[in-house]
């Protein structure tokens, strides 16, 4: 009778025919890949049926509700949720495999680190890495933030960490970044706003200034080149954007008041 633990891998898609086959390739390996698609375009599903027959389309409703969506169709207590931008190299499959499989192990999930590739070089520095998340847990351990944006999942139990990395190709060039970063700002100034966040002047100066400093002195940022630097720079400009826009939809909001 074989006792080895089986593991089910979610995948959250739409028009990812860029990224999804390396990915789903990268996890090919366990016992079901189940992915949630909310009815891309482009080959993304059709690259995807090479891989699982498990493809569940949903309209998009957000990170958390579409990863939520994935794991309730899983068929095992094991679950690893990766994006379509990152890959499981061997050497963590590996120690994934191992771990579940450890009954003297007591953790109900694991944290991995991420190793970021931006812009053609792999990000060491800027508090990016190790950049620890929750991504191999058991089903009934826990659920995922509610946050429209860098939604994280919430362990319930003790956490174990994983040696090795799990790689995320990020951004291959600045066209790619600035989609994301409209995008991903938008729904962060939502977020501030439904949390009740009130807008202050100095969160336009104050809070860019420091996400520089933190990143590229704190954290080491300058040991990355130029690179560091970019990417530091773009991060005070996502904290500039995303309070501009929480001013913007505080703004629209009194207006409305005044037109009643």
């Amino acid at each position: 009778m074989d006792n080895k633990s089986k593991i089910s891998v979610c995948v959250i898609s739409f028009n990812e025919e860029r990224n999804i086959e390396e990915c789903l390739k990268s996890v090919a390996w366990a016992d079901e890949i189940i992915m949630v698609d909310s009815f891309s375009t482009d080959r993304t599903i059709e690259i995807a049926k090479q891989y699982t027959s498990k493809i569940f389309l949903q309209e998009w409703k957000g990170y958390s509700e579409a990863k939520i969506y994935a794991v309730q169709n899983t068929s095992y207590d094991w679950i690893l949720s990766i994006d379509a931008d990152e890959r499981v190299t061997p050497e963590l499959k590996n120690e994934i495999i191992a771990v579940i499989n450890d009954r003297s192990k007591r953790y109900t999930g694991y944290k991995v680190a991420r190793r970021a590739y931006f812009l053609g070089k792999w990000i060491k520095h800027c508090g990016w890495y190790p950049g620890y998340v929750v991504r191999l847990f058991r089903k009934d351990s826990g659920t995922f933030s509610k946050s429209r944006v860098h939604e994280r999942f919430e362990l319930v139990g003790e956490t174990g960490t994983l040696k090795h990395d799990l790689l995320h190709f990020t951004d291959d060039n600045l066209l790619h970044y600035f989609n994301k970063f409209n995008k991903y700002t938008s729904l962060a100034a939502d977020d501030l706003e439904e949390k009740g966040t009130d807008f202050r002047v100095w969160h336009l100066f104050i809070k860019p200034i420091y996400t520089f400093f933190k990143m590229f002195i704190l954290k080491r940022g300058f040991l990355d080149g130029l690179h560091g630097f970019i990417l530091s720079v773009l991060s005070s400009a996502y904290v500039f954007t995303k309070y501009a826009k929480l001013w913007e939809i505080k703004l629209s909001k009194t207006n409305k008041k005044e037109l009643l």
